[in-house]
C-alpha cells in the first residue's frame, strides 16, 4: 500500500517542482533579453551610472533564475531518491525562498514609500516598467499566487514523501520481531 502512494507523491512533487523550474527558465530568458537591450543601449548611451544600475538588476535577475533552476534540480533528485536528507534540504531551501518572498511582498504592501528604497533610475525605464505592471496587475497577481502556491504545495508534498519514507523504515525495523 505504501509503494503506490509513494510513487504518486513522487510524481506530484516532480510536477509542482516543474512549475518552479519554468519560472526559473522564464527568468533566465528574460535576463538574456535584457542583456541584448543593455548592449544595444550601451552603444547609444554615455552614462555609465545608468548602465551600471541596469547591469546590477540584470545580474540579480539571472542569479535568481539560476537559483530557481538549481532548486528544481534538487527537487527532482529529492523526489526520485525520496532520501530524507535530500527532502529536508529541499524543504529548507523552499522555506527560505518563501520567507524571502513574503518579506518582499510585506515590504511592498505595507510600506507606501517602497519605491524610495530602490536606487534612482536616470533612464526613466523604471517608470515605464511600473506603468506596465500597474496596467497588467491582475496577470502579475495570478502569476505570483501560482508561484507561491506551487512552492507551498511542493513543500507539503516533500513533507508527506519524507513521512512515508520514515513509516517504511519503521515498518522494516519491526518486521524481524514477529
Amino acid at each position: 500500500m505504501v509503494k503506490p502512494v509513494k510513487v504518486c507523491l513522487q510524481w506530484s512533487l516532480k510536477f509542482t517542482n516543474l512549475t518552479i523550474g519554468f519560472v526559473g527558465i522564464a527568468m533566465l530568458f528574460y535576463g538574456i533579453w535584457m542583456i541584448r537591450v543593455w548592449q544595444r543601449d550601451a552603444a547609444d548611451s554615455h552614462s555609465s551610472l545608468e548602465m551600471l544600475i541596469l547591469l546590477k538588476f540584470i545580474h540579480a535577475f539571472l542569479g535568481i533564475g539560476t537559483a530557481l533552476c538549481a532548486i528544481t534540480c534538487l527537487g527532482h533528485v529529492a523526489a526520485n531518491s525520496a532520501n530524507s536528507y535530500c527532502l529536508s534540504s529541499y524543504m529548507f531551501i523552499i522555506f527560505v525562498l518563501l520567507l524571502s518572498e513574503i518579506g518582499i511582498a510585506a515590504d511592498v504592501l505595507l510600506n507606501s514609500d517602497w519605491e524610495k528604497d530602490l536606487p534612482e533610475d536616470p533612464s526613466g525605464r523604471f517608470d515605464d516598467c511600473r506603468q506596465f505592471v500597474k496596467s497588467n496587475s491582475g496577470v502579475f497577481q495570478w502569476i505570483s499566487l501560482f508561484g507561491v502556491l506551487a512552492q507551498g504545495c511542493s513543500m507539503i508534498l516533500a513533507t508527506m514523501l519524507r513521512t512515508i519514507g520514515k513509516v517504511k523504515e519503521y515498518s522494516y525495523e519491526n518486521e524481524g520481531e514477529y
